[in-house]
């Protein structure tokens, strides 16, 4: 008869269990923030905030998304210049201009722009 192992406590471990969270975006939808004037198309999804306490201490208080959804890593541009963003889903919605983002590492990751998002490259899927 085979040995099973008890059930992993993962408070065991210090590391506490977040509420499920749905992602409202997926790799390669293109979002806009819903506060600040940028857009970006998604190339990576944290199910709840995985970025340095520093990095969350910085935001205004007032203005700081709760810790327990999903964040997500933009390939984002505005009218000044093109860089990365992680935002939280509450901060996001979904742009609807059909326009292709522009910032130069999407050529690195995605292959066809269609239908208002793009579809990564066969060597970055798994």
């Amino acid at each position: 008869m085979p040995r099973t192992s008890p059930p992993v406590d993962p408070l065991e471990f210090g590391v506490p269990m977040p509420p499920i969270a749905t992602a409202r975006f997926a790799i390669g939808d293109v979002v806009r923030h819903r506060l600040f004037d940028f857009r970006g198309v998604v190339f990576d999804v944290d199910p709840v905030f995985a970025n340095s306490e520093e990095w969350y201490e910085a935001i205004p208080e007032d203005a700081r998304p709760r810790k327990d959804q999903p964040f997500y890593h933009l390939l984002a541009e505005n009218a000044e210049s093109s860089y990365i963003a992680y935002v939280s889903q509450q901060n996001l919605v979904a742009d609807d201009s059909d326009e292709p983002v522009d910032h130069p590492a999407i050529r690195g990751l995605f292959d066809t722009f269609a239908d208002g998002r793009y579809r990564l490259k066969r060597e970055h899927r798994h």
